[in-house]
């Protein structure tokens, strides 16, 4: 039995054209690296899935005219989407142009073909593996403690953990805003973390959202491979060696 390379996505792609045979070229060549493709036939639609969704790909048809430019606009002003790697269809090398300018990653000049889209995207494989790593949480249930100056210290477990936070469970509320320092031990391979953080969010659940204030950068580099590691064996296993190349050492 063969592995679905769209079963275990490294990340979602949001397509916005109303060409059907630019959008099917597109996705096919976005699912044979594990995109999960999206496709929006209207802007609008697609200016509401920025704003309430995260994605590591986005492709604009400029074909679509000032339209074009106001999603892009959108999606650089979005929060969660401002780095997504963003791609634009263009008819001409003066439209090339005016797309990078308009804060396009990569432009995709028609006519379109496999080969040319799959050498675009394999360019940009790095940087779409980077995007998806900073978002990506990890479930991970491993004993954790959080203190707090003057007060006792708070035992519990992680629920996930990223390169930016790490979201803990224990017995006693914590309180939004405050600022602790947590304490926890990742396994295969062990990575002891020490971290202050910010209590970003709780929930009537006894869980909290921390956010890392402070890592060591060393500790910082060791957590992000850590990661990387953890998002490599969620991949098919036809993508593997892209993810490897395109992960920093």
């Amino acid at each position: 039995m063969t592995d679905n390379p769209t079963a275990r996505a490294i990340g979602t792609a949001l397509i916005v054209s109303e060409d059907a045979v630019a959008t099917r070229q597109i996705a096919e060549a976005m699912q044979e690296l594990a995109l999960s493709v999206e496709v929006c036939n209207k802007v609008s639609d697609a200016m509401d899935r920025v704003n309430h969704s995260k994605l590591e790909v986005a492709v604009i048809d400029f074909s679509l005219g000032t339209q074009a430019t106001r999603f892009l606009e959108q999606l650089r002003g979005s929060a969660s989407n401002r780095t997504a790697v963003a791609f634009a269809i263009t008819g001409s090398f003066v439209e090339t142009v005016y797309a990078l300018k308009a804060g396009s990653s990569f432009a995709l000049e028609r006519p379109l073909t496999f080969d040319s889209l799959r050498n675009t995207f394999q360019a940009a494989y790095g940087m779409i593996v980077r995007e998806r790593r900073r978002y990506f949480r990890y479930p991970i249930s491993v004993p954790a403690a959080v203190s707090k100056k003057g007060e006792l210290e708070i035992f519990g477990e992680t629920v996930n953990v990223s390169e930016s936070g790490v979201a803990f469970s224990g017995s006693t509320p914590l309180v939004p805003g405050a600022e602790v320092t947590t304490q926890f031990t990742l396994t295969n391979p062990q990575l002891a973390v020490t971290a202050e953080c910010k209590v970003c969010w709780t929930n009537d659940k006894g869980q909290s959202g921390l956010s890392f204030l402070f890592l060591p950068s060393n500790l910082s580099s060791e957590l992000q491979v850590w990661l990387a590691q953890r998002l490599e064996e969620q991949l098919p296993d036809l993508v593997t060696r892209r993810f490897q190349s395109s992960t920093p050492s």
